[in-house]
């Protein structure tokens, strides 16, 4: 097994060197863990090593996992597209988060499954900055509008926005993407309107996020700098 602890705490004090360098406090920002295909035990020792938020891009995975991850770790966080017929799925694991709401259709299946339920869930709108094709979310020019529509739905609570930076080798490149994400941010949260909130700003992962960082990320979502490379072999 890789030396997770070591990994993790060389995580944290790279993000905190680099937010007490932009003047910014390391404990406004908050740390996800992805897992995604890595088995339990790397995720328990990334817990034990002080991770305390741990975020799955698919529903299987999450429901396959969450019965392992002990109730101590609170924050479970859906970073991943989310298709309508996961929704039940996904709710029965009550996330802290959903990071990827990107269109109004997913946000009205959420509601109204919620409304059921008579429970009110925390979202993020989902922003696909770079508008590559094989990313969701809402492009850039009509973020805007989705926020101002979701908004207006009961049982969901908007916290912020997420993006993911341009798959590059340099992250440099993504720079300017995480520019125009931090204005629509700030322009959203010039509104002072209670029904968006914007207190997150999920960019930057393993291969950006000092990047990310630097341009006003507040919470970031890093899976290979801690666990290494994907497990594909299909362990717990």
């Amino acid at each position: 097994m890789l030396p997770i602890r070591e990994n993790v705490l060389a995580v944290q004090d790279a993000i905190a060197t680099k937010l007490r360098s932009l003047g910014r406090d390391p404990q406004d920002t908050i740390l996800v863990a992805v897992t995604k295909t890595h088995p339990v035990e790397m995720i328990d020792a990334a817990l034990k090593a002080g991770i305390t938020h741990w975020g799955e891009n698919k529903v299987q995975e999450a429901v396959r996992k969450h019965p392992f991850v002990t109730e101590e770790y609170g924050g479970f966080h859906f970073i991943g597209h989310l298709q309508t017929n996961k929704i039940n799925a996904l709710l029965a694991l009550n996330p802290l988060l959903i990071h990827s709401v990107g269109s109004l259709r997913l946000a009205q299946k959420l509601n109204s499954t919620l409304g059921r339920m008579d429970r009110i869930q925390d979202i993020l709108i989902q922003v696909n900055v770079t508008e590559e094709d094989s990313k969701s979310g809402a492009d850039l020019e009509s973020a805007r509008e989705l926020v101002l529509a979701i908004s207006r739905l009961p049982f969901l609570r908007i916290r912020g926005l997420m993006t993911i930076g341009l798959m590059s080798p340099d992250a440099q490149r993504t720079r300017p993407y995480f520019q125009e994400m931090k204005q629509l941010f700030d322009s959203l949260k010039a509104l002072d309107d209670p029904a968006i909130d914007m207190s997150w700003l999920s960019m930057g992962m393993s291969d950006d996020y000092l990047v990310a960082l630097e341009e006003g990320a507040n919470m970031l979502r890093l899976g290979s700098v801690i666990f290494g490379a994907r497990d594909y072999g299909g362990k717990r």
